[in-house]
């Protein structure tokens, strides 16, 4: 039990990934005091947090945390679980209530929101944490200090593939509107781009192949590895004999021509991202940056078409 529970704030809290975080303020042995969303289809809330005060309107949970201060009751964290284009918008609220942010991935859309944030930050004293899970996962931390330890200056040959099946609602909703989600590298991929960043070192050169509504396809060049990437959210792409397994998602990374297996292990990824934060060693801006940076340009990139050094699964779905 914590001797020392934290109160908490949730703005999205009726969104896919919100539960994920509510899991994790409970799991820590701390309270959930307020939470926002535009929908109020949010019954979730009262598996975890049954007393937290909700709201539709974000001028009254405003008022609200203003209320709680002045009667002397702190919000420590807000949890940001919203919209990519609103992400720099509630890390300012939560920072100008004087408390630490946490935000799901993409921390913000553009390098220079980074930039601007970091003043801010500065600015309060108070920090700003973004979720970066897959650096915490067993298998993806193997792999790192395999690399990290192997040959100095070697430059390895890495495919990723991930394409998560999207019924027609996501052209609807926001995330179908590249200004407000970033487009599908960035919804889907920007974890993926951390990932690779963060084990095979700095982008040295990006090209885009083919970049759709519902899919995306390019070449990175890191430090350390050649990385040819593909993103889809359509089902017509997954491999067949993955479809005829009923399986409406498929991810694969091969590195060297080695695939690495890490399917499972996700399920306490965002508690554990949450312990890191409540010990002060949480992911922040500067580790946000890179892959801020990387789908910003792919998103801005001229696609080139099938040529260069491009992903193979692109031979057979165009």
């Amino acid at each position: 039990m914590n001797d020392n529970p934290k109160n908490f704030g949730i703005i999205g809290v009726a969104g896919y990934i919100a539960i994920r975080h509510l899991h994790a303020i409970k799991e820590t042995g701390n309270n959930l005091l307020a939470s926002l969303d535009k929908f109020d289809s949010v019954g979730r809330i009262d598996s975890y947090f049954p007393e937290s005060d909700f709201f539709v309107e974000f001028e009254r949970f405003d008022r609200h945390f203003d209320k709680l201060k002045r009667t002397g009751t702190k919000i420590d964290y807000v949890s940001i679980c919203s919209p990519n284009y609103l992400h720099d918008s509630h890390i300012r609220f939560a920072l100008r209530h004087q408390a630490e942010a946490i935000c799901e991935k993409p921390i913000v859309l553009n390098p220079w929101n980074i930039d601007a944030l970091q003043e801010i930050e500065n600015e309060t004293g108070r920090n700003i944490y973004t979720v970066l899970q897959l650096r915490l996962h067993p298998k993806l931390l193997e792999l790192r200090e395999k690399i990290k330890n192997g040959p100095k200056g070697k430059v390895y040959d890495v495919d990723l593939s991930y394409i998560t099946s999207r019924g027609n609602w996501y052209s609807i909703s926001w995330k179908g509107d590249i200004q407000k989600s970033g487009g599908v590298a960035t919804n889907i991929g920007i974890h993926f781009f951390d990932m690779l960043s963060w084990i095979f070192g700095a982008a040295k050169n990006n090209i885009v192949h083919i970049s759709e509504p519902h899919k995306a396809a390019g070449y990175l060049e890191l430090e350390n590895a050649r990385v040819r990437w593909f993103l889809s959210l359509d089902y017509n792409d997954i491999p067949k004999k993955i479809r005829e397994c009923g399986k409406r998602t498929f991810r694969s990374i091969t590195v060297n021509g080695e695939e690495i297996e890490f399917s499972e292990g996700f399920a306490d990824l965002h508690t554990q991202t949450y312990k890191e934060i409540l010990a002060g060693k949480g992911f922040g801006l500067k580790d946000a940056r890179q892959s801020v940076e990387t789908a910003y340009i792919i998103r801005n990139l001229k696609p080139v078409g099938l040529q260069g050094d491009y992903h193979p699964i692109l031979k057979s779905i165009l």
